[in-house]
């Protein structure tokens, strides 16, 4: 069973006005926009049958998933979760969860695709997080990863006219403030290929995230030089974007109807069956509940 008080910390954005506080009329109109340019280019032409958004917020990319037949749209806040079922709805093609990656509530292999964005600089335990996307992805899945750069720019410079201490061409993560976290490609890389991803591609994005130029170039201009360079080679930019395709011989689960969501759902920690009992979700084996509230799954922690 899982054992909430050993799991590894988390951010928790529950209650908080991210949305209208970061993003809404906030000047963030360029960093919103190329990363909707980089996920148009890695996300599969065709879509697939069913993807997982990880840490999706209030929904702001949820939109972008529309050649999927079904999203799961999941995040550790509940409150986000709940904004985003207002935003898009309650219909057959969206699943609302509140759950942990560290702890993912699904069956192994129900999805082909997966996508993680602005999610990874908040985890300190980067091999568990992706061990548990891996499991639920089918062979061949295509998982999305965003991560911030620690060997960007700016902090070269930093680096190199001795205005700050921590060197940013060392693979160790760097954690500039608590739970706030920023990754050398290489290292990000390498957890992948030891979860069995294989990295075939990687953008770098949000080149030109400065105050000064946002207030004098046109948005429209900046997110068209940010586009050619996406293109380059250039991994020196504030946030990196991968595609990774699912190895190995798992399971493939794809197949869960789209009309039974219930389906996909296993105990989170132990992946013992569940059953629906009303509003809850119940673990045959060990009969912990999970809530079902206004038809959001809440993995979040059981019911006491």
């Amino acid at each position: 069973m899982t054992d909430y008080n050993t799991t590894p910390p988390i951010c928790d954005y529950e209650g908080s006005t991210y949305r209208t506080d970061f993003w809404e009329n906030r000047g963030r109109d360029y960093e919103d926009r190329v990363e909707r340019v980089a996920l148009d280019a890695l996300l599969p032409f065709g879509g697939g049958r069913r993807l997982l958004e990880i840490g999706a917020g209030y929904g702001r990319l949820t939109n972008m998933y529309h050649a999927y037949e079904q999203v799961v749209v999941m995040d550790y806040s509940l409150s986000h979760v709940q904004q985003a079922a207002a935003d898009h709805g309650h219909q057959q093609r969206y699943v609302y969860v509140a759950a942990d990656v560290y702890n993912l509530p699904f069956r192994p292999g129900v999805f082909d695709g997966a996508t993680m964005i602005r999610v990874i600089h908040h985890l300190r335990e980067v091999p568990l997080a992706m061990t548990q996307v891996r499991n639920v992805l089918a062979p061949k899945g295509v998982f999305v990863l965003e991560h911030a750069n620690k060997r960007n720019l700016k902090a070269i410079l930093r680096y190199a006219t001795g205005q700050q201490d921590w060197n940013p061409y060392t693979r160790a993560p760097h954690e500039f403030v608590e739970l706030n976290i920023d990754f050398h490609p290489s290292y990000i890389t390498d957890e992948l290929q030891a979860a069995d991803f294989a990295v075939v591609r990687r953008v770098p994005v949000s080149y030109l995230r400065l105050g000064a130029l946002k207030r004098s170039v046109p948005t429209d201009a900046l997110v068209a030089l940010d586009r050619v360079l996406q293109q380059t080679a250039l991994f020196y930019s504030p946030s990196i974007f991968t595609k990774n395709i699912a190895m190995g011989d798992t399971p493939d689960n794809t197949g869960v109807a789209l009309s039974e969501p219930d389906a996909l759902f296993v105990a989170p920690g132990t992946g013992n069956p569940l059953r629906r009992e009303g509003d809850t979700m119940v673990d045959t084996i060990t009969g912990t509940r999970w809530a079902v509230r206004d038809g959001i799954y809440d993995f979040k922690a059981p019911l006491e």
